[in-house]
């Protein structure tokens, strides 16, 4: 109630949620932005927005990353931060994506219990619904 809008840093948040350094080369590696305890700390705060009318933004590498995208307006995001050069890759996901889906993609993958089993849902829904769109951008938007 006592914000204007809420902005969700990825990569701190995953960085303190799994206690990793992702600049440190020893633990790098297990650095892992779909961790399930990050995915329901974007939900809950993007309910915690929804709740009181705010916007609930999300900035940071998960912004810019199209494998992403779906699941952060699926989990309730309403804006994406990112690099200007990543803009018409986001848009394209976007574009060919419902809120519905996108929604009941979310709620599936809140239902797992690892990082290696959101990652390989979300590439084989990617795969099967949505062939190409990971693929390289080839089109002018």
């Amino acid at each position: 109630k006592m914000v204007d809008f809420m902005s969700i840093g990825t990569n701190d948040l995953i960085q303190y949620t799994i206690a990793i350094d992702r600049g440190n080369e020893h633990v790098a590696y297990l650095y892992e932005p779909l961790n399930p305890a990050v995915l329901r700390l974007i939900k809950m705060t993007a309910d915690a927005g929804k709740k009181e009318g705010k916007l609930v933004s999300v900035c940071g590498e998960m912004a810019g990353d199209e494998l992403y995208t779906v699941l952060l307006l699926g989990l309730g995001v309403d804006e994406l931060s990112m690099q200007a050069s990543m803009v018409p890759r986001i848009k394209r996901v976007i574009k060919k994506t419902t809120t519905g889906e996108a929604e009941e993609l979310a709620g599936k993958l809140l239902q797992m219990s690892t990082a290696g089993e959101v990652e390989d849902f979300l590439r084989k829904y990617f795969k099967e619904k949505q062939p190409g769109l990971l693929d390289p951008l080839s089109e002018k938007l």
